[in-house]
């Protein structure tokens, strides 16, 4: 029989409604007391859960990583004091000798009475909301290389084939173009003139991809798409601002990330905002890689994809 190590657990079964609260109080005579209550995920109720944990003087409250509905009740007591961890779900899943009539929660709080559960990594809390920053920048830059590509369409569309010569669509001298051709007052041959530095060596090139048969419509839903790109990479300046600007309190880790190669202030920022600065919460660097994604996977060795084997010939 495994020997409690925490006198009062508590473990929370978290569900988008509600979360069903589960204490194991080990008493002055030995006796295990359990108290189980339900609460809505309504913040006040929240505030009520984390008032009675904390009442009870809970060692350990423990819950799994479900969806995003563990934040809220997480953030509500961490702010009391009790401690509290995150479990991976297909980690419980693994620990032998579960019983089918017992609840998710008092399931869980068995669990972290014995010490059998590996917290899994959460970032301060500073970090965290800094992620909803990183997180969205990343979602944006994805919706600006869709306006990118769109934009290639359009001008193939119509004949126009400025991205066989310049090669960015998104640079100054393409922007130049691209909205002269939306104005539609100028020829090929003076939107060529617009290209600055080693582009007006391809001015011939400019003229004959900028020859092509742009409709109306066309013309609209370019106006439409460059108006969206500057958009997007206007909110992509005004994050990146915000989130150079929280770096302050990192800013040794930060600047120590940027003399890796390839490794840039935003990039080293959205790095630190996933990993935090203490590594030891990983225990090791194959877990970090691990929760990283950088692993290989099964289908992987040491970074390369495995091909399967042919099946072997057998004779008859």
């Amino acid at each position: 029989m495994i020997e409690p190590i925490v006198k009062c657990s508590a473990g929370l079964d978290v569900h988008r409604d509600i979360v069903v609260c589960t204490i194991l109080k080990e008493l002055s005579d030995g006796s295990l007391h359990k108290q189980t209550r339900e609460y809505s995920t309504f913040r006040q109720q929240l505030k009520q859960l984390a008032q009675w944990l904390e009442e009870n003087e809970v060692a350990l409250a423990v819950m799994e990583s479900t969806g995003i509905y563990w934040k809220a009740v997480y953030e509500e007591i961490e702010d009391v004091g009790v401690r509290v961890i995150v479990v991976n779900a297909q980690h419980i899943k693994k620990v032998p000798g579960r019983k089918t009539d017992v609840a998710d929660s008092e399931w869980l709080a068995e669990l972290a009475r014995c010490g059998l559960l590996r917290a899994s990594f959460i970032p301060p809390k500073d970090l965290r909301e800094l992620r909803l920053l990183t997180r969205y920048r990343i979602k944006i830059s994805g919706y600006l290389s869709s306006e990118k590509n769109r934009l290639h369409k359009v001008l193939d569309d119509s004949g126009i084939r400025l991205g066989s010569v310049v090669s960015h669509i998104d640079g100054v001298s393409a922007h130049r173009m691209i909205d002269s051709l939306i104005e539609g007052k100028k020829s090929p041959q003076e939107i060529a003139q617009l290209a600055l530095g080693q582009l007006r060596s391809k001015e011939r090139d400019l003229q004959l991809s900028l020859d092509g048969r742009l409709s109306d419509r066309h013309r609209d839903l370019l106006r439409r798409i460059s108006r969206h790109i500057k958009w997007l990479n206007a909110e992509i300046a005004d994050i990146d601002a915000q989130v150079v600007a929280a770096m302050q309190p990192y800013k040794q880790e930060w600047q120590l990330l940027q003399t890796l190669p390839g490794i840039d202030s935003i990039g080293a920022a959205m790095l630190l905002a996933e990993i935090g600065i203490d590594m030891s919460q990983f225990g090791n660097k194959e877990r970090l890689c691990s929760w990283a994604g950088m692993s290989p996977g099964n289908n992987e060795s040491a970074g390369k994809k495995k091909v399967a084997e042919p099946p072997k010939e057998t004779s008859t």
